[in-house]
């Protein structure tokens, strides 16, 4: 799919735990994924572009929280894009249901759409610093 607006990669995932600490510290002890406060952080490469590397963040959250709603699930994926304008303008021409809501930070822009189940899906484009 050469086309701009396209998914490059897992940028995160999420999920809710009554026991947040518990859980990091179970991952932790017996599968090593140690979370320094902002989630585990899995670097890797694109295999069409290794010189760039690419995040994806492994994350517990609490069981209380509200990022996901209104979403109905105790999880969420984060999807890393290429060109985040040209997949929601495509994905709204599709009739697929877009959060009005869009998050700019030092990192990315953030925006989010619901699948059919209505399960939050959160796209983030990187900030490209060689751009």
């Amino acid at each position: 799919m050469s086309q701009q607006g396209r998914i490059l990669g897992i940028g995160g995932i999420f999920f809710k735990s009554a026991n947040q600490q518990q859980m990091q510290e179970w991952y932790e002890k017996y599968l090593g994924l140690a979370d320094s406060g902002h989630g585990v952080m899995l670097p890797w490469r694109e295999k069409d572009n290794p010189e760039s590397e690419q995040m994806t963040i492994w994350s517990i959250f609490p069981g209380n929280t509200t990022y996901f709603e209104p979403g109905p699930a105790s999880f969420m994926v984060n999807y890393i894009v290429d060109d985040l304008e040209a997949l929601l303008d495509r994905l709204a021409k599709e009739g697929v249901r877009i959060d009005p809501k869009r998050q700019d930070e030092s990192y990315g822009r953030f925006a989010w759409i619901y699948d059919p189940d209505g399960n939050k899906i959160e796209l983030w484009q990187p900030l490209n610093p060689n751009k």
